[in-house]
């Protein structure tokens, strides 16, 4: 235990500030509860149309807080949810994202290009390939341009 706190805690607390502050930076946000809840409301949307193996691979791999909030509500047993193209995601995410405050005047695209950009900064290449081919062609194409991030 350090002097402010138990260091597992300290850790992914700033690792989850990390993530925020890359798609608020990707997204010219400076509110970190919107970050917050477009984060949580893509990552959710997408463990729920992911093969249950891969949902929990990728889950495996996201820092302990954001790991919370990914499984949170989550049921295993009524996925994956088949959403098969880009308007029918992004309609899957402003669901998710509808019991929040996240404004309904956002680009909801831009908001999953970027949380898939932040994803491809932080969770490893292979996990990634993975998680693309296991969605339609047309939602995989929502993972271009991740190394600029790099």
């Amino acid at each position: 235990m350090t002097k402010q706190g138990i260091e597992v805690f300290e850790n992914t607390l700033h690792k989850t500030y990390e993530w925020l502050n890359e798609l608020m930076t990707l997204l010219s946000w400076s509110d970190t509860q919107r970050a917050y809840l477009a984060l949580r409301s893509t990552l959710q949307a997408l463990r729920d149309r992911l093969p249950l193996e891969i949902a929990i691979k990728l889950g495996a791999q996201l820092p302990m807080l954001i790991r919370g909030f990914y499984y949170e509500g989550w049921k295993p047993n009524e996925t994956p949810i088949k959403v098969k193209g880009v308007e029918e995601f992004m309609e899957f995410v402003t669901a998710h994202a509808a019991h929040s405050s996240l404004s309904d005047s956002l680009d909801i695209e831009e908001v999953v290009r970027a949380v898939f950009r932040v994803m491809s900064h932080h969770i490893s290449p292979g996990e990634i390939k993975h998680i693309q081919q296991a969605l339609p062609q047309g939602l995989a194409v929502l993972w271009n341009n991740p190394e600029s991030l790099r």
